[in-house]
């Protein structure tokens, strides 16, 4: 519940930064973060940009509602960006842990809306 001096009229941005990395899961996290900007779930937004520390980026993410790390593979690198820059409350999607594993996940329409569907859950939850 809001305090009464607390305004929610501005609330931030849900920010997603998925793992776009070069296998096939991070195709997936990456097809997915996009899916849900599309469909106003979220926002997809640059992992790279957290770990350069851009300031607009990281303006941006410090003022956001909600963060949202796609992490494509168990090397946790989305997580990891953001808690290196210093972010610690975010959500977490790890594609493992939803049956999706590294080198053995097609780019599929199914795989991406079941990542689709947790992030959603988690960022509308």
């Amino acid at each position: 519940m809001a305090k009464p001096d607390e305004c929610l009229c501005c609330e931030g941005p849900k920010l997603i930064f998925p793992c776009s990395g070069a296998a096939d899961v991070g195709a997936i996290a990456d097809q997915a973060a996009r899916k849900m900007t599309q469909d106003g779930v979220g926002r997809m937004f640059c992992l790279a940009g957290i770990g350069g520390r851009v300031n607009n980026i990281m303006k941006s993410t410090e003022a956001a509602s909600k963060i949202l790390a796609i992490d494509a593979c168990p090397a946790d690198c989305a997580s990891r960006c953001l808690k290196e820059a210093g972010f610690t409350t975010f959500l977490q999607v790890q594609l493992a842990d939803i049956g999706l594993e590294k080198g053995k996940s097609p780019v599929s329409e199914e795989n991406i809306a079941m990542v689709v569907a947790r992030g959603q859950s988690l960022l509308e939850g």
